[in-house]
């Protein structure tokens, strides 16, 4: 079947091509169609108590999305004015100052404390906008757009809203900045692998395409987090590369053994298909394990990525053999010599002292794990931004006048008695870092009657089955005194309503690291679980995959452990990534050499000879793979300015060529080390089975090797 379809795909490549080319337009249709998504806390699971407070305060109350506008050193009429102009935007379902409560004739000291506190500091206003929105909706964005235009140079927006607006300005700018810089160092890449000048320029063709297919087919879940967007395409060009190799130099030894082209060709997808999606099983696996995540971005981005191997594996059977056997003269023509040296004398050296190998990789496992589980992670959203944006200006200009660093929301059922919604608040009021406590009850106590509020404010604090409540903290979002704050809070209002809920920024990113902390724990297991899985069957052995997935688990280790020694933090979602990218992506370097170290064994070497053989065979390989890595994200890293897609590529660049290090000078060692253990334990480790020892080739390249393998 592989080879009939193959040898049609050969037969009539410019019309395969044709088809190709035509398939990008819905493709490209797709990626502009699927939307993204910029508010990293809508990933929350839904079963969140904070989560549902926030879909109250949407429906009922049409006050998901708040934003704070600070007026500064302006008389009141042009506030006034402000207001009825934002009031006519758009899905602004409210807006208001202390006019809507006592109107702007009213002195400023004559005021009510509750309210002058709450709306004036110094010579600054403090407006509150509202929308009936979604905070991550277009439509909200779109709005803070509209309000921004309106205001002058005076006039701050902060909030989660406006922040949204900012990240999404952010990505749309530096995005083909990535994507440039990406190209341009993989094809260096390339160009310094390949013993041809054209055909790195194909293999990008053939990834472009893919990538695009990839991004174009994500329509169908709707829409992405701005994350996936922005590194999805970054770890699929580095990822995929490998499987364009392997195609390439399959295809160059088929032309040794059959003078005809299209033959040749046919005969390499047919090898290609197999050995490639066996190869690419951990990849895939690594991926597929963020799909366990409760906080669902993880599956977003496990969804995206899994399926960006699995179409950049058809590129490669379906579209780069027809690329290559349309340019086949050109390639020829300009072909160089190999810049890379004879690796057996650098092997030979690291056998002779394996000694010392072996007792730096176990000491290195100690300290490694130690800095890395104490690594320290952040949660806070802002703080992966650059400071210089206007949302986060804002909110320094509105923690600088009113104090007020984030706000908590309790949702409270509407029959609570009066007097306890009092003693409720005076008991939020001492808790400490509360600056302000307002709610409808409390406008009423400070003495206005009630027919002064406007119907408008009672909307804003009551529904038919709820009342709001609102808080201003002193502390920022994702830290010790804030997390100390709202357990307090939370007991306090707990005693009164137990049914209440306690939603914002603040308590939705506590939710965020409760979350995570668990999730951690799962996809790494995972991962390792099912990658241990797929390698124990590659090789017959329980062995064997424990060996190889100890070695880049310590790659993990120093890379994340790094951050520790330098006395750095990393954001809340890097290590997750990092554990499952790193390891599913980079453990084929280990299977390379292994089955490499396998097949020697089995053909009568011993295992000195066979352990420099596997290194001297493979390290060729292993460096293109972990250059193309490093291309791909490294660029990323040095100039993006958002520092949680910095941190995570920088980690997967530094990891990638950590790793080959690691495989490159411990584990040929290693394997030599534990070959008796590996030959009790593992099933047909020095020979093959007979039926299959006819069959058995023997290559060069890492992704055929292993697969040959698992299919014996």
């Amino acid at each position: 079947m592989i080879q009939k379809s193959a040898k049609r795909i050969t037969e009539k490549p410019r019309f395969v091509l044709f088809i190709a080319v035509l398939l990008l337009i819905p493709a490209l249709l797709g990626y502009i169609g699927t939307r993204t998504n910029y508010d990293v806390l809508s990933y929350l699971p839904e079963d969140v108590r904070s989560v549902q407070g926030e879909q109250l305060l949407e429906d009922p109350f049409q006050a998901a999305a708040t934003s704070m506008v600070v007026v500064e050193g302006m008389p009141p009429a042009y506030t006034d004015e402000l207001l009825q102009s934002i009031q006519k935007v758009p899905h602004v379902s409210n807006a208001f100052w202390v006019s809507d409560t006592l109107g702007i004739q009213i002195p400023t000291d004559m005021l009510p404390a509750k309210l002058r506190d709450g709306f004036y500091a110094g010579d600054a206003t403090l407006m509150i906008v509202q929308f009936d929105t979604a905070l991550s909706a277009d439509e909200t964005t779109d709005a803070i757009v509209q309000i921004r235009a309106l205001t002058n140079e005076k006039c701050f927006v902060a909030g989660m809203t406006a922040m949204v607006q900012d990240i999404k300005q952010l990505v749309i700018s530096e995005l083909p900045i990535y994507t440039a810089i990406a190209v341009i160092l993989m094809l260096t890449v390339l160009l310094l692998s390949f013993e041809s000048y054209v055909m790195p320029f194909l293999l990008l063709a053939n990834i472009g395409m893919a990538v695009l297919y990839n991004m174009g087919s994500n329509i169908f879940l709707g829409q992405i987090s701005y994350i996936t967007k922005a590194i999805a395409a970054i770890l699929q060009l580095g990822v995929t590369v490998d499987y364009s190799i392997f195609l390439f130099h399959r295809y160059e030894e088929e032309k040794q053994r059959q003078p005809d082209k299209q033959k040749a060709m046919a005969d390499a997808i047919a090898a290609a298909f197999v050995s490639l999606s066996g190869s690419s099983l951990t990849t895939i696996a690594g991926f597929l394990a963020l799909c366990a995540m409760r906080f669902t971005m993880g599956r977003d981005m496990g969804i995206v990525m899994a399926k960006g191997v699995v179409i950049g594996i058809a590129c490669v059977i379906l579209i780069l053999p027809c690329l290559i056997l349309v340019f086949d003269e050109a390639i020829e023509k300009y072909k160089h010599k190999s810049l890379f040296p004879d690796f057996t004398n650098f092997n030979r050296f690291l056998l002779k002292h394996r000694r010392f190998w072996i007792i730096l990789f176990l000491f290195a496992l100690v300290p490694a794990y130690y800095s890395q589980k104490n690594t320290d992670i952040y949660y806070q959203i802002s703080r992966s931004l650059p400071s210089d944006l206007p949302s986060l200006r804002s909110n320094e200009k509105l923690k600088e006048e009113f104090d007020t660093a984030t706000e908590h929301v309790v949702i409270l059922d509407k029959s609570l008695d009066n007097g306890k919604i009092g003693e409720m608040e005076a008991e939020l009021k001492a808790v400490p870092g509360i600056s302000r406590v307002i709610s409808y009850n409390g406008l009423i106590g400070s003495g206005i009657p009630e027919f002064f509020l406007p119907e408008k404010i009672r909307k804003i604090f009551r529904s038919d089955d709820y009342q709001l409540l609102m808080m201003t903290s002193t502390f920022e979002p994702a830290t010790d005194e804030t997390k100390a704050q709202l357990t307090e809070v939370q007991e306090i209002v707990s005693r009164y309503d137990p049914n209440a809920y306690l939603t914002g920024e603040a308590a939705m990113t506590e939710d965020l690291r409760e979350v995570f902390t668990r999730d951690n724990v799962t996809t790494n297991y995972l991962s390792i679980l099912s990658i241990f899985v797929i390698v124990m069957f590659v090789f017959r052995s329980p062995t064997v995959p424990a060996a190889l997935i100890l070695a880049i688990e310590l790659a993990i280790y120093i890379n994340q452990g790094l951050v520790y020694w330098m006395g750095d933090s990393i954001s809340f979602i890097a290590p997750i990534l990092i554990g499952a990218i790193q390891l599913g992506a980079t453990v084929d370097y280990a299977i390379l050499v292994s089955s490499r170290f396998q097949e020697e064994i089995q053909s009568g070497k011993d295992r000195e000879e066979a352990a420099i053989l596997a290194g001297a065979t493979s390290d060729a390989s292993i460096i293109t793979s972990s250059l193309g890595m490093f291309a791909a994200t490294v660029g990323v890293a040095v100039v993006s300015r958002m520092y949680l897609i910095k941190e995570v590529c920088m980690l997967l660049a530094r990891g990638a060529l950590i790793s080959a290090f690691i495989v490159a000078f411990i584990l040929p060692c290693i394997l030599y080390v534990l070959e008796p253990l590996f030959r009790k334990t593992s099933l047909h480790w020095d020979t093959l089975p007979a039926v299959k020892k006819a069959k058995q080739p023997r290559e060069a390249h890492r992704k055929e090797t292993s697969v040959n393998i698992a299919a014996d």
